[in-house]
């Protein structure tokens, strides 16, 4: 069951992490750090810098100007050394020491070994005056010594700590950079294969079991996991294993899965990696990992290396007009299409990858011999749906009406990634409202929830914006009720939903090719919202601006695409090489450009106007429908059939699904109603 406009998620399903072994216990192997010594030697260096002076206690005591003015008067002052012009040191001889310091020792001149006192001078000159000053009419009176001295540790300390400091702060970023580049926490090491390794020793949870809905893509891969296991089977015949696998599908259809349940059961080295780990900033690192992460899988062999999002370095080389090609990028993909397939011999060495974007891919990639096969991994159908509802229901409690096959019919376009967000959604409704079990009802909140949106009942709306509304989806419900080819409806609500003011829910038609009435159908049932506001109203406003969208581009693609418009005949201007996203001219000459814009124009209209006339025919059951919308916000598939009739060419297989989805949407309709009524 799907909206007019779905953008479903690009999820994988949810898997349990890799778990250790349970006889294996952990090491805690605690690495020796260098910071210890760099932290050890600058303490060191710092203690012999302030401390590592001899202690005395009669050294370093501050002297003021009258005290030392007094001592030179009464000649207790032995000798005055002025050291390197900035401090005064101070030495007192016998008569001074005996005063102020009895304990001391004189040396053998009579003078104290070390200074006394310390003063701190300003202007020298004045210094040396005030000395003389102070010593006039002294029969022996002091003169100042100056002195040069060297305090070689603050010196060397003066050169050292910078250049320590700055080469600390290198290797710390050199060991950032090796980390989060080189994965091996060195920035020699930023060459280095940034794979990683799943073997025998390595506990993968994820098998063959858990990938659903893949059945076809699953053999084929299945074939290689085999041929690793059971080589002779193959080789005696002088067959050779393909020496790369292509995963190629929409997003969230399960590549990645079906890459992981290859690892859980090949019982071979198998090593995982993204397109992205060999890009880097440094010139020629793609291609070192490149030759690293080959020559690491040589010495494992028999092996599967796998890429994932192999488009990042993959893309076809020199597509750029302007800007020239990327040379780093280029120079990793000629590295790996020379690992691949070149001289080298790579036996044993299989490459699975995966993208969802094969058109960009260099065609020498794509080759045979590099890539031999592409397996594409599609949106699964009812029953792959069913499956894949069986396996992430393994884990869920859930209730007796809960059931997988109705649901898989609930959700056509619905990818692996979908399915598995839906049933994560339904146990979180389910736990929301307190439930024990989760119930049919919650699958189906979660597959509105998906599709539509979070409901915002509180979201201000004025009355007449509410009926513009409620015109605007009682015009889709209409036209899609009365033409042939368009989708069926299943639900209408106009209580706003993520950034709509309202949402129709359809179920659409499983089919592989569409016809072009089935297309214009389609269009007519879009456009039917605007053209109810103009046949009521007689106005519009800008709430069809997703409808224009929509419409703009089939239309477009009718015209261009898909050869169906009779004026430009059977040509199709669509690229499936992608070249052409980066000409600078277009395919067709400016008269067809011309053509292609009225023609267009004119299927759109057409169609407009068409669905103006169905609604003015049927005026009074729009009405009916639009009110009852208003009333209770949300009407079902069941209100239009009571309303137009039974739709006549609906086959027994449609009616069947039509009807499962009408009961499930009266049991939704009471669900809803019985707050109301209490």
């Amino acid at each position: 069951m799907k909206n007019q406009e779905t953008n479903p998620a690009d999820n994988q399903p949810n898997q349990q992490p890799q778990s250790e072994q349970p006889n294996k216990q952990p090491k805690d192997k605690r690495r020796f750090s260098f910071y210890w010594i760099y932290a050890v030697l600058f303490a060191v260096l710092i203690g012999v810098n302030f401390f590592g002076r001899d202690a005395d206690p009669t050294v370093k005591e501050e002297i003021d100007q009258g005290k030392l003015t007094e001592m030179l008067k009464m000649e207790e002052v032995g000798k005055i050394e002025l050291v390197n012009r900035e401090d005064a040191e101070i030495y007192l001889n016998q008569k001074g020491l005996s005063k102020h310091f009895p304990d001391a020792k004189p040396a053998s001149n009579g003078i104290s070994k070390m200074p006394n006192y310390t003063y701190k001078i300003g202007s020298l000159d004045r210094f040396e005056e005030w000395v003389e000053k102070a010593q006039e009419g002294l029969s022996k009176p002091v003169y100042i010594k100056n002195v040069r001295r060297n305090n070689w540790m603050s010196d060397i300390l003066g050169w050292i700590v910078p250049f320590a400091l700055l080469i600390l702060f290198w290797v710390i970023l050199m060991r950032g950079m090796g980390r989060n580049m080189g994965g091996s926490g060195s920035i020699f090491n930023i060459g280095k294969s940034r794979a990683q390794l799943y073997d025998k020793n390595t506990n993968v949870n994820v098998t063959f079991k858990d990938v659903a809905g893949l059945e076809e893509a699953k053999v084929e891969i299945m074939e290689v996991v085999d041929f690793l296991k059971n080589p002779e089977k193959y080789t005696k015949l002088g067959g050779k294993i393909p020496k790369g696998v292509l995963l190629v599908g929409p997003p969230g259809t399960g590549k990645t899965l079906l890459a992981k349940s290859v690892a859980g059961e090949a019982n071979v080295p198998f090593f995982s990696l993204s397109g992205s780990d060999f890009v880097e900033m440094f010139v020629g690192v793609g291609a070192s990992r490149v030759r690293d992460l080959f020559n690491n899988a040589k010495s494992k062999s028999p092996c599967i290396i796998f890429i994932d999002e192999i488009d990042a370095i993959g893309r076809a080389r020199g597509k750029s007009a302007i800007t020239g090609g990327n040379d780093e990028r280029e120079s990793t993909l000629n590295q790996l299409l020379t690992e691949m397939d070149g001289f080298g011999t790579n036996s044993g060495v299989i490459v699975l990858a995966a993208t969802n974007r094969a058109d960009i891919l260099d065609k020498a990639l794509l080759r045979a011999g590099r890539f031999d096969r592409q397996i594409y991994v599609e949106l699964p159908d009812i029953v792959g749906r069913k499956e894949i509802f069986e396996v992430h229901m393994r884990n869920l409690k859930l209730g007796n009406d809960v059931d997988k096959e109705f649901l898989a019919k609930q959700t056509p376009g619905f990818s692996g990634a979908d399915i598995a967000n839906v049933c994560n959604e339904a146990a979180l409704m389910a736990a929301r409202k307190g439930k024990e079990i989760i119930e049919k009802q919650d699958f189906l909140d979660a597959v509105d929830r998906i599709i539509g949106g979070l409901e915002k009942k509180n979201k201000i709306i004025t009355q007449e914006e509410k009926k513009v509304i409620a015109f605007h989806e009682a015009g889709h419900a209409t036209t899609s009720w009365l033409l042939q080819y368009a989708h069926p409806l299943v639900k209408v609500t106009i209580v706003p939903r993520g950034n709509s003011l309202g949402a129709a829910w359809y179920l659409p038609e499983e089919r592989q090719i569409t016809t072009k009435e089935q297309m214009y159908h389609e269009m007519i049932a879009t456009l039917g919202g605007r053209a109810a506001e103009q046949v009521v109203f007689g106005q519009i406003s800008t709430g069809a601006l997703s409808d224009l969208e929509k419409v703009t581009k089939q239309a477009f693609a009718m015209v261009t695409y898909y050869g169906l418009d009779e004026e430009i005949g059977n040509l199709s201007y669509y690229d499936s090489t992608g070249q052409q996203d980066y000409s600078l001219t277009k395919p067709f000459s400016e008269k067809t450009a011309e053509t292609i814009d009225k023609r267009v124009s004119f299927i759109v209209e057409k169609a407009y106007q068409e669905a103006i006339t169905i609604l003015t025919e049927h005026r009074d059951g729009l009405s009916q429908l639009a009110n009852k919308l208003i009333e209770e916000e949300v009407i079902f598939g069941e209100d239009l059939e009571r309303i137009f009739g039974k739709r006549p060419w609906g086959n027994s297989e449609d009616e069947k699904l039509k009807n499962a989805a009408l009961k499930a949407a009266e049991s939704q309709n009471q669900t809803e109603q019985e707050p109301e009524n209490a």
